[in-house]
């Protein structure tokens, strides 16, 4: 399977078919994040108890990208620490704004995500790439 293919196939699999996407009753945070460009809207709900994200999942619309990029950051985040999910997010990020080539290690730390690493190369699709970890940067910050 070609690159392209595991791209288009990842990112079908988390916008349509998610396990993240669903209601979390017993969440602790919970965070609006909008797209005001494209009209993108999320409310990524948190459990965090003891400082560890427990449990994540998010309600919203919006294209593809956004809804397959918010998936694909709850998986990486679940089960980590406000911290590490701090460093996963803050190496997503940049990420985006480089054109540098990522360790094996960040591209481990990202799982899935890591096939949105071309995605600056479409800048249109940016905003809604970093939508959920731009929300979950506000949530680590109000903690």
């Amino acid at each position: 399977m070609e690159i392209n293919q595991i791209y288009t196939e990842l990112i079908r699999e988390h916008s349509v078919e998610s396990d993240n996407k669903k209601t979390l009753d017993d969440k602790t945070d919970s965070k609006l994040g909008v797209n005001p460009s494209c009209g993108d809207e999320i409310v990524l709900n948190l459990k965090i108890n003891d400082g560890i994200i427990e449990d994540g999942a998010y309600e919203g619309v919006g294209c593809a990208i956004s809804q397959a990029s918010t998936s694909m950051m709850i998986d990486a985040v679940k089960g980590k620490t406000i911290e590490e999910a701090r460093d996963i997010t803050n190496t997503f990020l940049n990420m985006i704004k480089s054109t540098e080539e990522l360790s094996d290690l960040d591209l481990e730390k990202l799982g899935d995500a890591a096939t949105l690493q071309n995605i600056n190369k479409l800048p249109a699709r940016v905003k809604c790439a970093v939508l959920a970890w731009r929300t979950l940067e506000q949530i680590i910050e109000n903690r």
